[in-house]
Parts: structure tokens; C-alpha cells; sequence
């Protein structure tokens, strides 16, 4: 019956996502229960013309899900990435801070302006860095509640005068402002995987 319940709410989901955004897919990545973290599924938009990986890409840097336009570089130019975690500090506002002290230690005169999202699903918060070094970083916190016991967050790095920049940050918002957590039943197996 839990899973006949999950099916159904995930179909209904993922027709709302797609309603919202016509002409994208939507991806859904998910990882097992882990000690104290419930199962858990992410799901989002995939931009028309995006490719969505987990499993190959994406587990050789260490994150859950990487979207990109083209082929595979390996360069973090244009790639949104997407990372969860068990929840360690805090709130968000301490991730917030955690990661922009991170950032200015390793760039002390990068500049750094929020960068606004909307989520109605969760509590996100995002923020943009711009380096020294003529590269931007586009990052987005969430927090899908404390009962979850995890955060996750989106990024993207550009080059400060890249010509789509402006394009590809207003795809970069909607995909994290479309992110929905959902939380997994006890039957998923296997670690992060995706479908769409």
C-alpha cells in the first residue's frame, strides 16, 4: 500500500513539474536510508537539451547529479551540480556562512551578492561569488526540514563574461527553485540513482 501511495504522488509530482515547465523532462535522483537519514529523492526539471547523469559522471567528482548541455568536458564551466548531505550544522544560515568563509579564504577580494530563488517547496537560499580569477559560482543551499536530516545544495560555475550568463543563471535558478525533496520508502536499493 506505502508504495502504491509513493507511485502515485510521484506520478503527481511529476506532472505538476512538467506542467510548470513545458517542453522539459523532469530527473529524479535518490539515495538509501543511511543510520538516522531516511531515504530520500530529489526531484527537478531538466532544461530541454540537458543531459542528466548520476552514475558515471557525477560519482567520479563525488556529487549526486550533475545536468550539462553538450558533451562531457570535465571542466565545472556550465555544469549544475547537485549535492546532498547529512545535516551537520545548525541552520542554512550556517551553511550560508560556512561556505561564503570558505570562499573568501580562498579569495579574499572575490565579491559576493545574493542570488535571489523560489522554492515553495523548501527554505533555499542562494548566493553568487565572483572571483578574482574571472570566474562566477552560482550556489544554492536548501533545506527540506529537520525531520529529514539532510541539506542539499546546487552549483554552477561560469566565466565572468560569458555571453549566456544571464540564460544560464535563469535556468540555473529554476532548476533549484524546482527542486522538490520527497522522502523514499524503506524498499529503494542501491545508493544515488535517477530516472526520467
Amino acid at each position: 500500500m506505502k508504495r502504491w501511495c509513493f507511485a502515485l504522488l510521484l506520478l503527481l509530482v511529476m506532472s505538476a513539474v512538467q506542467a510548470a515547465s513545458p517542453g522539459d523532462k523532469s530527473v529524479m535522483v535518490y539515495g538509501q536510508a543511511d543510520r538516522d537519514v531516511p531515504g530520500w529523492a530529489i526531484l527537478t526539471d531538466l532544461p530541454d537539451g540537458w543531459t542528466q547523469d548520476c552514475c558515471m559522471y557525477a560519482k567520479a567528482i563525488g556529487v549526486n547529479l550533475v545536468l550539462y548541455k553538450g558533451e562531457w568536458t570535465g571542466e565545472p564551466d556550465r555544469v549544475m551540480v547537485l549535492n546532498v548531505w547529512p545535516s551537520k550544522l545548525s541552520s542554512l544560515e550556517a551553511e550560508l556562512q560556512d561556505d561564503r568563509h570558505h570562499y573568501l579564504d580562498r579569495d579574499p577580494k572575490g565579491k559576493v551578492s545574493e542570488l535571489a530563488v523560489d522554492n515553495k517547496s523548501m527554505t533555499c537560499r542562494g548566493v553568487l561569488y565572483e572571483g578574482t580569477d574571472h570566474k562566477d559560482d552560482a550556489v544554492v543551499f536548501c533545506d527540506p526540514g529537520l525531520a529529514t536530516d539532510i541539506r542539499l545544495s546546487w552549483s554552477m560555475t561560469l566565466a565572468h563574461d560569458d555571453a549566456q550568463k544571464q540564460d544560464l543563471l535563469s535556468l540555473f535558478r529554476r532548476v533549484a527553485g524546482q527542486s522538490l525533496y520527497m522522502k523514499q520508502g524503506a524498499g529503494k536499493q542501491g545508493a544515488a540513482k535517477t530516472q526520467h
